[in-house]
Order: structure tokens, then sequence, then C-alpha cells
């Protein structure tokens, strides 16, 4: 890359960074922010990086030209080779090894602090609903015999089908797990498994260096780490999407069917969990796909199979990639039968049929489903949605890609290697062409939907892989460019951004910055620890015996919501929600052979059935 070439990167991204916190400092409230609580911000997205630009032409000095650009190392030469080289095989098994224990070991210690804690979203208690409904041998259970409406669930189908509203990838993942009474360990695997597969992605669109250090970034990504300790969709879904992406890469460069029967089996894995998600993430290679099995050429990318295969060669190969995916579109309508009576209507589209019709995809999401309200929808929480314009999903993407970038490992440091690698769009490997387009497909999918998505950036939380792998790919570029000009100062300075990037992400620095990843699961805390607290109080009031609680709901309160129960309703404890105290003594009466409890969830109060007195919690 020319210098001057990396001077308009290098100026473009901090020139913004500049105006980002003069901008900062100049609010009256951001500036008595930064003067009595954190001088970085609570993000702290500019001043950590802009304090290094001083830097840069004291180590440029410094280093002066003391690398020859003949002098390389074993670890250079390793580095360097991909995954052409079959004589570096046994070293990247090594370090893909490695690269899975890292990421392993520090998603299971970030969530040492919760376990034995509940979940903190509404989703996760659904995921596990699924599971448990799985380890059952059914795909739904019956609804209770007897006023079903008390055990309303949040985004689970209580119509005479008790069923989770989701897809059925992530329940079957989650189930071996669920039944050995740890399914986080499945999370933490999982995210082991991604961080492996990053590094073969790497090393096959470019160099062993590449994928070791998106693999080890990925690992250390504040934002991996907190959803490999939130029992979501997005890392099963994710796992499948990387699984596709490495073996469909590795098919463009060396053909063969079983690859693609593999990538097929990834992506129709992803489709079962999130499927707009799969679709999105897959469309650039699935068209280049088509343009192939249809045409015979290659669409400006490489692939290993000569243009000139016979179109019976390549249906074969079509039929390959499809077959998976068939299957799991059959999965996925026995799914639709059995819940929903459709082959095609899928239980998350009658949940929000029925109960969120506000919350629909698509623009005037608010304004449509007001026609549609029907007796059962959940008033305030439908309500939370937001009428989407054209003026607020430009808002959105803007704030989905801004924080995709801060939680996978900051703004500054993924647009300087972005940056550098638009810069050289023609060099490297063009496989890298379908990462961006992906990418942007990926937003692309998300546009129609209202809501920017948890801590502004769920719905595309799988891009975060690639932006890693751009940020490791533009790395190789700048220190293979000042290996060989001889400048080692360029090359001390990037590992300071990089390290700067880590301290930012995995390290508190009072009264400068708080880690990012730190102050990720605190957001999580107060939901876990109140659910915690509602479990423990029922322990100590039931005293061993089987109860029954009454949760009076707070209808100011969207987002807590107690009503939790195993899908076959025979728990120890069984919570059911009641609005009126006047219905509690005949709802008792239903449960002859539990303790009754009644906690109202605006007050926290507890109170027993008959009236024998109330017991307040802090």
């Amino acid at each position: 890359m020319s210098p001057g070439r990396q001077r308009i990167a290098f100026g473009l991204v901090f020139g913004l960074a500049g105006v980002a916190e003069i901008a900062r400092w100049w609010n009256p409230s951001t500036r008595l922010e930064a003067l009595t609580g954190w001088l970085a911000g609570t993000n702290a997205d500019w001043l950590p990086f802009l304090v290094l630009i001083p830097l840069l032409p004291l180590l440029i000095l410094g280093g002066g030209r003391s690398i020859r650009p003949s002098s390389t190392t074993w670890w250079q030469r390793w580095g360097d080779l991909s995954a052409g080289h079959s004589s570096s095989l046994q070293g990247a098994w090594l370090a893909a090894g490695s690269i899975f224990i890292l990421a392993f070991v520090v998603s299971h210690q970030a969530g040492k602090e919760w376990s034995g804690f509940p979940p903190a979203y509404h989703d996760e208690f659904s995921y596990l609903f699924q599971a448990e409904t799985y380890l059952q041998g059914r795909w739904w259970l019956p609804s209770a015999k007897q006023h079903p409406e008390r055990f309303d669930q949040m985004h689970v189908l209580n119509e005479g089908h008790f069923a989770s509203r989701y897809f059925p990838g992530v329940g079957f993942w989650l189930a071996p797990f669920v039944a050995l009474g740890n399914p986080w360990l499945g999370y933490h695997l999982v995210q082991g498994l991604a961080a492996m597969l990053v590094f073969w992605i790497g090393r096959e669109l470019s160099t062993n260096r590449t994928g070791l250090l998106a693999g080890v970034l990925f690992a250390l990504s504040p934002g991996t780490i907190l959803f490999s300790n939130l029992l979501l969709a997005h890392h099963p879904a994710l796992a499948g999407l990387l699984l596709f992406l490495w073996l469909f890469l590795r098919w463009m460069r060396r053909g063969g069917n079983w690859m693609l029967f593999g990538a097929g089996t990834g992506l129709s894995y992803a489709m079962l969990c999130r499927p707009m998600t799969a679709a999105g993430f897959a469309l650039p290679f699935g068209i280049v796909f088509a343009w192939w099995w249809l045409t015979g050429k290659e669409s400006g990318i490489r692939l290993s199979t000569a243009a000139s295969t016979p179109l019976k060669k390549r249906t074969r190969s079509a039929f390959v990639l499809a077959f998976p995916l068939i299957a799991g579109f059959v999965i996925l309508g026995i799914s639709n039968r059995s819940i929903t009576g459709s082959w095609l209507k899928t239980p998350y589209q009658r949940y929000t049929d029925i109960y969120t019709p506000r919350h629909r995809y698509g623009f005037n999401n608010v304004i449509i489903g007001e026609h549609r309200v029907g007796p059962k929808v959940l008033d305030n929480y439908d309500r939370w949605a937001e009428n989407l314009t054209p003026k607020l999903a430009l808002k959105n993407v803007r704030v989905r890609l801004e924080n995709s970038l801060r939680w996978t490992l900051g703004i500054v440091p993924i647009s300087l290697a972005g940056a550098v690698c638009l810069l050289t769009f023609r060099q490297g490997d063009r496989r890298w062409r379908l990462v961006w387009l992906s990418i942007f497909c990926l937003h692309l999918v998300h546009i129609p939907y209202w809501f920017s998505g948890i801590m502004g950036w769920h719905y595309v939380f799988e891009t975060a892989p690639l932006w890693l792998l751009i940020f490791a790919e533009g790395t190789n570029r700048l220190q293979k460019t000042w290996r060989s000009e001889g400048t080692r100062g360029l090359i001390w300075w990037w590992r300071l951004v990089t390290g700067m990037a880590l301290c930012v992400n995995l390290v508190t620095i009072v009264p400068v910055w708080p880690g990012r990843l730190e102050r990720g699961m605190a957001e999580l805390a107060f939901s876990r620890e109140r659910y915690h607290v509602f479990r423990q109080q029922i322990d100590e009031l039931r005293d061993g015996k089987p109860a029954i609680v009454f949760v009076i709901p707070d209808p100011a309160d969207r987002h807590l919501d107690y009503v939790t129960n195993p899908p076959t309703l025979d728990g120890p404890v069984l919570v059911a929600r009641i609005h009126h105290r006047m219905e509690l003594a005949e709802a008792a009466a239903e449960f002859p052979d539990r303790m009754p409890l009644v906690f109202d969830a605006k007050t926290r109060e507890w109170s027993r059935l008959p009236e024998t007195g109330q017991k307040t919690f802090p």
C-alpha cells in the first residue's frame, strides 16, 4: 500500500474521530459527564485512539528503517503461508486448537459471576422452554386445561398448543445441555467453535497471520463474549454460518461436492435458527453460485471449477448444496404444521399476529398493526414499537453499524483497517468482495424492522466475525508494506492501536473509561438479579412445599415478566398471571395441592392466601 493511500485512510478516520471528540466536548451535557465521570466517555470511542496520534511521527523517526526486507523469521514465514500450503497444516491445527481453548475459557470466565442466575431476556426463557419441550419428545405440549391465559408467557404461544414462537434450531442445540443442567456450557462451546472457524476462514482468504489475529480477536471481542453468555439464537446461527462460509470458500478454491454439502448443512442449520439472517449472510454467495450453475461463468470471482464444466455436473453440484437446505425446510414445515396447523405459517408469525401486531416486519408497522389488534394483544409491550419510516430506518442502519464496530473491536481500529482494505480493493483474494457484500446484505435485509436491536446491533451480530476478518486483513496488508519498507516504528504504532482497543474493551481505568465488556455485563445484571431474587423469595416462603405464585404485573414495566414455567406445567413451583385481587380466591382453589402465594410486581410485596399478613422484601 502506497504512503499516499495510507495517509488518506488514516487522515479520513482520525479526522472523523477528531470531529466526534470535539463535538463531545462542545456539548454541555457530555462535557459535564466527561469532567465529573468518565473522561473518555462511557463508550470511549475516540479519545484513547486520538492520544496515539502524537506518537506516530516519533515512532516513525525512532523506528527508522532498521528492518531489512530480507530478514524474516520462522514465525513470519509461517504467518505468510495460506490454506494452499499443506506444509503449514500441523501448525494451523495447533493454532486452531489454541484459539478454541482461549475463546471457551474467556467466555466461561466472563459468565462465571452469573452462574446459577436466571437469564436476562424474555427470549432466553422461550428458548429454554423450547429445549425442555424437545426433551419431552414433542414439538408442543397442551395448554393448561383451566384458564390457560394465566400461564401466558412472553414469546410462547398459548392457544391450545403451548410452544415457543421461535425457530427450532436453537432448541435442538440447547436440549442436550439443558438435560445436563448447564445450558450456558453449550454457548461457551459455540464461542470456541466460532473462533476456530474464524481462524480457518482467515487462513483460507489470506494467510495464517490473518486467521490467527482474527480468531484471537474474536475470542477477546466484548460483543461475542457477551452474547456467548446469552441464551439467544445468535451463537448457534453463527456457528452454522461460519461453517457455511469456510467450506464454500474452500469449494471456490478447490472444488469438491462434499464441501458444498457441508456448506449447505451449515447454512441449513443457521436457517433453522435465524432464517432472515441466514438469507442475508449467504445472499452474495448464492448469487455467485447460481450464476456459475446457470451459465458456467465465474462472475468475477475465481472458481476452481473450470468454466467449461458441463451443465449436468453443475446441476449435480447445485443439488448437493441444495439438499441440506431442502431438508431444513422440511423440518421447519413439520414444526410449523404441528404447532400452527399450516406448513407455511410459522409460530413466530402467529405469535406476532395474536400478541404483538405492531411489531410486524416492514414499514408503517404500527399503522398497519393497529388495524389488526385482537383481544389477546399485549398492549403495553405492543405499544413499545415505533412506526418505521425511511428516516427511522436510516437512523437504525447508522446505529447498527456504529454499535457493531464498537462492540466487535472498536470504531476507530476497524474503520482504519476497513479503509485500508477498501483503498487496496484490487489486492489480495477476490473472495474478500463477498465478505463485504455479506455485511451489506445482512444490514439490508434488516432495514424493514423498527427496532435497532439489543445493545443497538443484535440483528446484525453475525457481521462481527466478518469485521474482525477485515481488521486482520487490513493489518496484514499494512504490515507487509511496512516490513518491505523496513519501517519498524509504524508496525509498533499499529500494535499500540490494537492493544488500546483491547484495553478499552476489557479493562476499566478509573476515571478514564469503563471496560466495555464489564459495562455490557452490568447492563444484564439488573434483570438477572431481579429474577434471581424472585425465585429465592419463593423458596423462602414455600419452605419445600409445592407452590402456585400469582403475579400481579406492573403495567409500566415492559421488560420484566416473572411468568415462566416448564412446558409440562408440573414443576414444584408454577407462576401464573392475575390482574385483579378479587380473582385470587377462585384461582387458588384450582390448585388445592399447592401453597398459594401472591407477588405484586409493582410494589414487590408478597402475601400468602388466605391473607395472614404481608412480608415485604428489599
